[in-house]
């Protein structure tokens, strides 16, 4: 009873005194009861710290090998200085110590996991005719008429604790009475919002379409045929023989599954470029019925894509701004409530839509959970780490001893969250002791450019390049999560100090000031 009670708090709301009627001059309150994100680091599942370690130790498993083969260079070189000075030395002896050590040299290289870079990303913004306010939502969704008043005033207490500004982006069509989800409306927003975050990319690196040997696209709702990757591959005349996929229905956090999927194939085809776009059709995952459940998506999603260039060449460090240090995937589809709790249906009255259920914050809890126990020993410090061990197995045998909370603030300088909702970064905030300072770049980017799914976590981290907080050897956590349920993470490792970049979508051109 006690562990079901902490996931839930409870709202005291002065509903005032009523003048009128048989209970005139009585005084009212109502009280909400609300879910809330589990205490997820009270309670931690081994299997997952297990996980965490056993991705440490197969990721520096070649690091054993570093002795072995300064051992043997240095005996070789040793027998070389024996052998030079000698006139009767014979040049095949030579030729061939020469030969192995390049051979211990290519092996070494070779068993080295390659590390992958991100040269440069862009955001795209859009036109100034897309942006809507609050009231204007508000306003264009009564005058459509595919509302009733109680799907309207849900929305409109939605939007005013939501966390988003005045000033997001949306396609206007979808306000239209007649309007109903078509290919071609999402096709043209998708072509808007892709293309110009491809062409900002290219711009900033000087990169020819031609260079790209390696296409990812996702996008959660709108898969059509062609895909969205093919869309790019022809408006950009990419070369024939391009690595290209396209990922659909994964949700907000498919940003970082496509990233990772990049990386894989970067190991498989070394040498070449990898293109990862990132989007979502807000046209498509509009919902113009009444069923509360299915107007969320309504209020929260806003136009927005990202385009990342990754490398895993050696030569591209020199000129590449992050370096991918950890990636951790988790996935909670095996169970029913996860799985269920957010997915795209029809309404009885066969209007499509996203429906987000009421378990949606636990069960994204719970993956949260899973995750960041796994990235824990990737990156916290060895300290951290022990601290912790103790304390989970001194709890093993005392049910009632306080766990010891990680502190993830010593891993990273700069943390992205997903830029869901105000309460969801609350909760995360609170249950990982987050400062306002760490919270910034989520909520400025809620703020001001609303929830654009997989890319958000791209806005923000330009936030934070528009305002020079980016330094040399920082880490940067990027952290999602989307339907499935899944829950992914990854950890970025600045390389240089990061000015503030000519194509960003948080500087105003004509001011050369943030927004």
């Amino acid at each position: 009873m006690a562990r079901e009670q902490e996931q839930f708090s409870a709202e005291i709301e002065d509903r005032g005194s009523e003048n009128m009627g048989p209970n005139g001059g009585s005084f009212f309150v109502s009280v909400k009861v609300r879910q809330r994100l589990p205490d997820f680091l009270g309670s931690v599942n081994l299997k997952y710290v297990e996980l965490g370690y056993s991705y440490l130790i197969s990721h520096r498993l070649y690091f054993l090998l570093v002795p072995v083969l300064i051992v043997l260079c240095s005996a070789e070189i040793g027998k070389l200085k024996d052998l030079f000075p000698n006139p009767k030395c014979e040049l095949t002896d030579a030729l061939f110590i020469l030969v192995l050590l390049g051979f211990i040299l290519y092996i070494f290289l070779d068993l080295a996991p390659r590390s992958t870079y991100l040269v440069d990303f862009a955001c795209f913004r859009p036109p100034d005719e897309l942006k809507i306010s609050k009231e204007e939502f508000i306003e264009l969704a009564r005058n459509s008429g595919n509302f009733n008043d109680a799907a309207i005033d849900f929305q409109k207490r939605v939007l005013k604790s939501s966390g988003i500004g005045q000033e997001t982006y949306m396609p206007r069509v979808v306000f239209h009475p007649d309007y109903k989800i078509s290919l071609k409306d999402g096709r043209e927003e998708a072509a808007m919002v892709m293309f110009g975050a491809i062409n900002d990319l290219f711009r900033a690196t000087k990169i020819r379409p031609k260079d790209i040997g390696i296409l990812v696209v996702n996008c959660g709702v709108l898969n059509t045929t062609p895909s969205l990757s093919s869309m790019v591959i022809n408006h950009f005349k990419l070369k024939p023989n391009i690595q290209s996929f396209n990922l659909g229905g994964m949700g907000c956090a498919a940003g970082i599954i496509a990233i990772d999927l990049a990386k894989d194939l970067l190991n498989a085809y070394p040498g070449t470029y990898a293109l990862v776009v990132s989007t979502e059709a807000v046209c498509y995952t509009w919902y113009k019925g009444n069923d509360l459940d299915m107007l969320l998506s309504n209020c929260f999603f806003r136009m927005g894509a990202a385009a990342m260039l990754l490398s895993s060449s050696r030569l591209d460090r020199w000129r590449a701004k992050y370096e991918l240090k950890q990636l951790v995937r988790t996935h909670k589809g095996m169970d029913e409530r996860s799985f269920e709790s957010i997915h795209l249906k029809e309404d009885a009255k066969g209007t499509q839509g996203l429906s987000v259920s009421k378990d949606v914050v636990e069960v994204g809890g719970h993956a949260l959970k899973a995750n960041i126990t796994t990235l824990g020993p990737l990156v916290l410090p060895v300290s951290e780490q022990f601290h912790f061990l103790t304390t989970l197995l001194v709890r093993k045998k005392k049910t009632n001893y306080k766990p010891y909370i990680p502190d993830y603030k010593l891993a990273f300088k700069h943390v992205c969250i997903l830029a869901a909702s105000n309460k969801v970064l609350d909760e995360i905030q609170k249950n990982l002791e987050l400062t306002e300072e760490y919270m910034e770049a989520s909520r400025k980017t809620l703020e001001r450019f609303g929830n654009t799914s997989s890319s958000s976590v791209w806005y923000e981290l330009a936030y934070l390049e528009a305002t020079s907080k980016i330094k040399r050897g920082d880490r940067v956590w990027q952290l999602a999560f989307g339907s499935g349920f899944k829950c992914n993470s990854v950890v970025w490792k600045a390389l240089n100090n990061v000015g503030r970049p000519k194509q960003n979508p948080w500087l105003d051109e004509d001011k050369d000031e943030c927004l």
